[in-house]
């Protein structure tokens, strides 16, 4: 252990992961958390995100209860179901996905307009904990200080003694340290919108309660939001080896074109068609993965990940920002194992490297096993390109493909964290034998 006033923790990257980590760890004195991020103005920008049982059990656990508030937060209270997959055609409900365990309503799956939950975390935060304008040039660490040294593409630097990087799928940190961990997209592509309730208000039969309809080569989502709002996101799925792939070239968050989109569900039923054509404009997101990663501990133990960063899944059932919600628990809960209110001094550089070890045992496994099922699903999704489907097919194909996933929306990330904490205890205990 070595003395020092307060333990520094750098955050590069104010997303979710990001803030929800700065929050964790806000009602510790003993440690200065800064949050630096590339954006010159924090705007979250994408669409509708929904969070799971898990992220919001762990949201309330840190007192974040107005990202709870139904005023932003829509769930399908009237059946409590968190995903109901539907026929293109018929639109008659083919599965309808239970939670598993006891869940409390507040923690029912919720969609949010992504600015709306961003700005919630954000009312948690100390203004002069971010700062703006940050853009992650590289890191390293300096054996005679024993601090880590992190230069922004502004040329400014930043000392700390942890770095969690949370900046994103295309993190540079863990390109970074692990070069050949770069994206690649993966013939994906949403067109997402948000927009007035108002726009579909006149549409008969439109569904109360957020629903996935499913055809033969794409899918169309729509859910009210909070505050008024309303989600529509369509899919495309083309090979992403192919020459000619639309959208290969695509960045995110381009704009998009509502007459494509039209033309994409032109032969879906009645109620899809009326909705798709209300939709007043559309944003193009292709969607990238990554190989997982062999190890979250990074930089002489002084470096980890989170969220995207730390598991580039491309596309999680949409999970991603329950994920990224758990992750950032588990990194704060680690540090403050090493770091309790009461100690007089501050963790050292063992100290820090265990307990990033512990946060890798918690998560990584978990992480690893989404990350596998995402990427055969998209194999399979790239495998299905141009074969003819009957009806009982799209039907099964379905039922298999979106099956239980209560293992991912409502894992326990706290009994995760007790079982790693177990084993880097007797681990010690084993090692201080030998």
């Amino acid at each position: 252990m070595t003395e020092r006033t307060k333990l520094q923790v750098a955050i590069v990257g104010g997303g979710i992961a990001g803030l929800t980590a700065a929050i964790a760890l806000k009602s510790h004195a003993g440690i200065d958390v800064q949050i630096y991020e590339r954006a010159s103005k924090l705007q979250e920008i994408g669409a509708s995100i929904a969070l799971g049982p898990n992220g919001l059990r762990t949201l309330d656990q840190l007192g974040i209860q107005n990202a709870l508030d139904e005023s932003i937060a829509f769930r399908n209270t009237k059946t409590r179901l968190p995903h109901i997959y539907c026929h293109y055609k018929t639109n008659e409900v083919v599965l309808a996905q239970k939670h598993v365990g006891q869940v409390d309503d507040r923690h029912l799956t919720s969609r949010y307009h992504r600015p709306h939950l961003q700005q919630a975390l954000l009312e948690h935060i100390d203004p002069a904990q971010l700062h703006l304008g940050k853009a992650f040039q590289s890191v390293i660490f300096d054996n005679s200080t024993e601090k880590l040294f992190i230069k922004f593409i502004d040329g400014t630097v930043a000392t700390a003694d942890i770095l969690l990087g949370s900046d994103g799928i295309h993190s540079p940190i863990r390109q970074q340290f692990v070069p050949s961990s770069g994206t690649k997209w993966t013939g994906w592509v949403t067109f997402r919108s948000v927009f007035p309730f108002s726009h579909v208000s006149h549409i008969p039969d439109l569904p109360e309660e957020a629903s996935h309809f499913h055809g033969p080569d794409r899918t169309l989502f729509q859910s009210r939001l909070g505050k008024g709002l309303y989600t529509v996101v369509g899919s495309y799925q083309s090979d992403p080896d192919a020459a000619d792939a639309p959208y290969k070239d695509a960045t995110w968050n381009s704009d998009g074109d509502t007459k494509v989109l039209k033309e994409y569900y032109k032969d879906w039923s009645p109620l899809i068609r009326a909705i798709v054509d209300a939709v007043p404009y559309t944003r193009i997101y292709p969607n990238a993965a990554a190989h997982g990663l062999d190890t979250w501990v990074l930089g002489n133990g002084r470096v980890t990940l989170a969220g995207d960063a730390a598991h580039a899944h491309g596309g999680a059932f949409a999970a991603g920002g329950s994920l990224a919600i758990d992750d950032a628990w588990a990194f704060a809960a680690s540090i403050l194992e090493i770091c309790p209110k009461n100690a007089t001094v501050l963790p050292s550089g063992d100290d820090i490297a265990r307990a990033l070890g512990v946060y890798e045992r918690t998560r990584k496994p978990h992480t690893d096993r989404v990350l596998s099922t995402v990427h055969e699903g998209n194999k399979a999704k790239v495998a299905n390109i141009g074969k003819a489907v009957t009806d009982e097919e799209l039907r099964a194909r379905i039922v298999s493909g979106s099956g239980d996933k209560a293992w991912i929306h409502e894992h326990d990330v706290q009994a995760a964290f007790r079982d790693a904490l177990a084993k880097e205890v007797t681990s010690s205990r084993t090692e201080a034998r030998l």
